[in-house]
């Protein structure tokens, strides 16, 4: 039986037979993370948490768009809301991380900044032929710093470097070279209902071992994320990243678009 809720802070909840769907969807078709979002995925994380019969959460993004990352107006408007958003997200990406459900990402669409990170904090991702991955925080005057602790666990040093550098859509085929993307499909949910006949099967206790037993193996830490959020909230306050931010929110033209004459 599937029971669909309402939109709530640019999040909608569908329970499925030991899942829990989580579809952003937001009015201007970017579904960012602000502050309400992101305490929508934790409240969703919250309820998956408290469901004995649930084995897996899908992060999906609708209209065409997985996620394009943090709210950077908010951000800016928000007189404390820059180390707010870094703090919260990161705090999402560690529990992702550590939650003893299997996370999937379903993506279909544009992925960008911080829908990077939601996706690569997925214990899978599952990506269609239209799917493209960009981090374009450098057009900004920006560093992906909240994104790379979990994207560089995936992809290693220099995927994760050419895509902060270069700023450029990488192509889900091309992210399912570097490890991005564990598998191309035509049809997402099919490969869910794949991998649900296994993911079932496994007790939350173990799925939560094998996730701490992985992360105590690998080099970030509680110091890895203070260290991103100090610098998340040092280059967001910068000249550059504040002059872009603020251009964008009064003429809505993006960093890379030629100005309008």
């Amino acid at each position: 039986m599937t029971a669909t809720g309402p939109v709530h802070d640019g999040v909608r909840l569908t329970a499925q037979p030991h899942v829990l769907r989580v579809t952003l969807v937001s009015a201007d078709g970017l579904n960012s993370l602000g502050g309400g979002t992101l305490r929508a995925l934790e409240s969703a994380l919250d309820r998956a948490e408290a469901d004995p019969d649930c084995r897996v959460l899908v992060i999906e993004g609708s209209g065409g768009t997985f996620c394009t990352g943090l709210d950077f107006e908010e951000a800016v408007t928000d007189a404390s809301g820059a180390d707010q958003g870094g703090a919260a997200f990161l705090a999402l990406m560690r529990r992702l991380g550590r939650t003893p459900l299997a996370v999937v990402a379903c993506v279909d669409g544009r992925v960008a900044g911080g829908g990077v990170g939601l996706a690569a904090a997925a214990d899978l991702v599952i990506a269609t032929e239209r799917s493209e991955f960009s981090l374009p925080e450098a057009l900004w005057g920006l560093v992906p710093c909240c994104v790379l602790p979990v994207l560089v666990r995936r992809t290693g040093y220099q995927p994760a470097y050419a895509m902060a550098l270069s700023t450029q859509p990488v192509p889900a085929r091309r992210a399912a070279e570097f490890r991005l993307v564990d598998e191309v499909v035509p049809d997402p949910e099919a490969s869910v209902r794949r991998l649900l006949v296994r993911l079932t099967r496994l007790d939350p206790v173990t799925i939560g071992e094998l996730k701490r037993y992985f992360q105590a193996m690998w080099f970030t830490s509680q110091d890895t994320d203070e260290f991103a959020l100090r610098e998340f909230t040092r280059l967001i306050d910068s000249p550059v990243a504040r002059r872009r931010i603020t251009d964008y929110t009064t003429t809505r033209r993006l960093p890379w678009e030629a100005p309008r004459p």
